[in-house]
């Protein structure tokens, strides 16, 4: 079946194929299947690569290399190897680090809350007390990022996403014409949930554009700069050396963390930035915590032992995430290639896959599959506000499920997606 040859068949056809495709989605139903795509959680097979790191550190060892108790206080930006590690991760210097608890999304749910309480420390006043706000969204993007502004009641502006990231001649217009603008929103290598990676192209002009606001601040969630899903690994410009370059090195805040290399609700959590917003962050953080917890970034530090490790360990996890995408791309390929009824990405790394149904369609396929046991991230999460303009966005995750389960749900999810493209069709 042609692309076009699914939008030029007769009514009798449609019916009939819908008629074919209903069939299927019934026999589904009986099924009574539970599977759950929402969340990008890792599996318990990537979990358990990770183990030997609960026996790293032990009664008898505890200490960190310069002599550190790492059972009491202290340490209020991280343990001196942790941050030599961690620099390497990030790709910045130890002095451009600051080691925080076990998520990213905490560290920066503070830099946002910092921001509005005390403002960036560069002189300009808190954004709480600048008026109304405004940052803007790539999107589709992470709703967890959304959210974050949607309850500070910051104002988000979608910015259209394509191939090398946000729409930078969208970005530049915005960001330089309203001083309320405080920021962007970024995950920069395997977008979620598009797998996009950003061109250095658009890191240079992100780092050099002009902004009307004297305290905007790139917010750069590295999240899955290692989950590579083939054996070809991007390279990427360093945002912290671009926004240098360009005269702007406190322009940009990065995120990282082993969130998804090591455990999940127990990894290791970082920020990096220019030395000036380091200092800034860690006269803060003062007031806030006595030291995180080091014997969690020693048990890493070990476990790892430098950059070489991580990057080892993540090819463990590529081996295990790699089949699981291969699955959901064979069985849209054999379900809805040729169709014309929806297109999708195909990341090499990340988390997740994002599929583009027909307008008006991806909430009535999300409905479909819950109703027949298959559980997928609500229609519109992956923009502000939860609303998506177009109603066609559905983010697919694949770690968690083995590949059978996968292979099951993604048949039903293209089926739900044939019927509801050849209802609007028939409606027409």
């Amino acid at each position: 079946m042609t692309t076009s040859e699914l939008q030029h068949l007769s009514h009798q056809e449609l019916a009939a194929l819908r008629s074919q495709s209903l069939d299927r989605y019934h026999r589904f139903q009986a099924q009574d299947l539970d599977l759950d795509m929402t969340r990008g959680k890792p599996g318990p097979d990537q979990l358990d690569l990770a183990n030997p790191l609960l026996e790293v550190v032990s009664a008898e060892d505890f200490n960190a290399a310069d002599g550190t108790d790492c059972r009491n206080y202290g340490g209020l930006d991280g343990l001196p190897e942790a941050k030599t590690l961690f620099a390497d991760f990030m790709g910045v210097r130890t002095e451009e680090i600051l080691i925080g608890g076990n998520a990213s999304l905490n560290l920066m749910y503070d830099s946002f809350m910092r921001a509005m309480v005390f403002g960036v420390g560069d002189g300009q006043p808190p954004w709480s007390q600048q008026g109304a706000l405004k940052f803007l969204c790539p999107a589709p993007g992470y709703d967890r990022h959304f959210a974050i502004c949607e309850q500070l009641d910051i104002e988000m502006i979608t910015v259209a996403m394509g191939p090398e990231g946000p729409d930078m001649d969208q970005v530049e217009t915005l960001a330089a014409s309203d001083e309320a603008i405080k920021g962007i929103w970024c995950v920069p290598k395997y977008s979620n949930p598009g797998g996009i990676v950003y061109s250095d192209r658009v890191i240079q002009r992100l780092a050099a554009m002009q902004v009307a606001a004297a305290d905007f601040r790139i917010f750069w969630d590295n999240a899955y700069a290692y989950h590579h899903l083939t054996d070809t690994v991007p390279e990427q410009t360093c945002i912290l050396a671009a926004c240098k370059a360009a005269g702007n090195p406190d322009r940009v805040y990065m995120y990282g963390s082993t969130s998804k290399i090591s455990f999940a609700g127990a990894g290791v959590a970082v920020m990096a930035a220019s030395k000036a917003n380091i200092e800034w962050t860690r006269k803060q953080i003062f007031f806030q915590t006595i030291g995180p917890d080091k014997l969690n970034q020693l048990r890493h530090v070990r476990f790892f032992g430098n950059i070489a490790g991580i990057q080892a360990h993540m090819k463990r996890h590529q081996a295990l995430l790699a089949p699981k995408f291969a699955a959901v791309q064979a069985i849209l390929r054999r379900e809805l290639g040729g169709t014309g009824v929806a297109t999708w990405s195909d990341p090499k790394g990340g988390y997740f896959v994002s599929i583009d149904t027909p307008a008006g369609c991806a909430r009535k396929v999300v409905r479909m599959a819950a109703e027949a046991g298959v559980k997928l991230t609500g229609a519109g999460a992956t923009f502000p506000y939860g609303k998506d303009p177009r109603d066609c966005n559905i983010r697919i995750a694949p770690s968690l499920p083995p590949v059978e389960e996968i292979e099951q749900a993604m048949e039903l999810v293209a089926v739900c997606i044939k019927i509801a493209a050849i209802d609007l069709l028939l409606d027409r």
